[in-house]
């Protein structure tokens, strides 16, 4: 506001304008930028009439500073509980453009909801020349005169044992150490796919849904690591809570899955036999002979275009060929021959039954 009130802008600016505008920013929610009228109580703690008060407010708005988020009104509106009352102006701060012009700040948007996404040549120049001024700014002239008294002696005392920096190698620095395990860094990558999967299970798992996607990826690590999709994720999550809804959702998980890798297991991972997989395998074959809708998966790539739209039309009014072709084709290749969308919505109807008015509602005809 100083700023503006210096470059001239507006020729009715001045002292009066800012003290109007230091008390609405003292009474600010600077987490919306909103703040009320209050037109009597401005003028009793600036000292000013409630006619100055007016005007300046009105040279707040022409400067471009001020802006109504909502117009008062005289009419009188009976809340519970209270007397009789109007409805009260709300003002909504913002920063003139031509302030962003002269700082170099380059704003995304427009109105109140413009926000400064990065800085134009003469700000970033202006910036430098900023750091430069403060930097000059500092007098370290005493630090190089040399104390006239002696040095005090060393103290007896104990002291504490301080690591010293390893230097040989190319980390010239002493390390912090972690005040908890590391996971394993993921690649940026691995966390989409993460948060992508916790996108999936939310919808599934009712007591997960007031978790953020971020936080439930990242409780959901280990059981991703163990090759579960989203549907066995759920099964997992849904067998652990039974009959009671986590506070925390995302800690009671993490706390879960630790307490089971610390119980000891009675039993080893023995594999199966060879005739139990020989017959597995026999069994999926047939299923997937016996589904009309399902094709190998060797045979996706050869599908022709008119073949992949028949089977995702088919699948719209029949989910239960996207549920064999989950359990035959597997998640990565049912999601290419009928898309994430269907798979979702499909996967969504079969845990809560919801998903039936949807497709309903996308069929011709309803």
């Amino acid at each position: 506001m100083v700023w503006l009130v210096e470059a001239g802008l507006h020729r009715r600016a001045g002292a009066t304008t800012l003290v109007v505008a230091r008390d609405l920013a003292g009474r600010m929610d600077y987490r919306l930028g909103f703040v009320l009228y209050d037109l009597e109580g401005t003028a009793a703690r600036c000292g000013l009439s409630a006619a100055t008060v007016k005007r300046h407010v009105r040279v707040l708005r022409e400067l471009g500073a001020l802006v109504w988020q909502r117009h008062g009104t005289k009419r009188n509106l009976h809340l519970p509980g209270r007397r009789y009352a109007g409805m009260a102006t709300i003002y909504a701060a913002t920063i003139p453009a031509a302030y962003d012009s002269a700082m170099g700040h380059r704003p995304e948007g427009a109105g109140y909801g413009a926000r400064v996404c990065g800085v134009t040549d003469a700000g970033r120049d202006r910036a430098v020349e900023a750091a430069q001024e403060r930097r000059r700014a500092v007098d370290n002239s005493a630090a190089g005169k040399r104390s006239s008294g002696g040095c005090a002696p060393h103290s007896s005392a104990p002291h504490h044992d301080l690591r010293t920096a390893d230097v040989s190698g190319k980390s010239n620095y002493t390390s912090r150490r972690r005040a908890t395990a590391d996971r394993g860094r993921r690649s940026p990558l691995q966390v989409a796919r993460d948060i992508a999967v916790a996108r999936q299970v939310r919808p599934l798992v009712a007591w997960t849904q007031c978790e953020g996607l971020r936080r439930l990826a990242y409780a959901l690590r280990p059981l991703i690591d163990r090759g579960l999709d989203a549907r066995d994720i759920a099964a997992e999550l849904c067998g652990s809570a039974v009959g009671w809804r986590p506070v925390r959702p995302a800690a009671w998980i993490t706390a879960v899955l630790a307490r089971d890798r610390e119980v000891p297991v009675g039993h080893g991972g023995t594999e199966p036999p060879e005739a139990f997989r020989r017959a597995v395998t026999e069994v999926r074959e047939s299923s997937a002979e016996s589904a009309g809708g399902v094709v190998s998966a060797d045979g996706i790539d050869g599908l022709t275009r008119a073949e992949v739209v028949r089977l995702r039309s088919a699948a719209v009014t029949d989910p239960g060929l996207v549920l064999a072709a989950l359990e035959n084709l597997g998640e990565r290749d049912t999601r290419r021959l009928y898309t994430n969308r269907i798979v979702d919505e499909v996967l969504l109807y079969e845990f809560t039954g919801v998903r039936r008015a949807r497709i309903d509602r996308g069929r011709p005809g309803t």
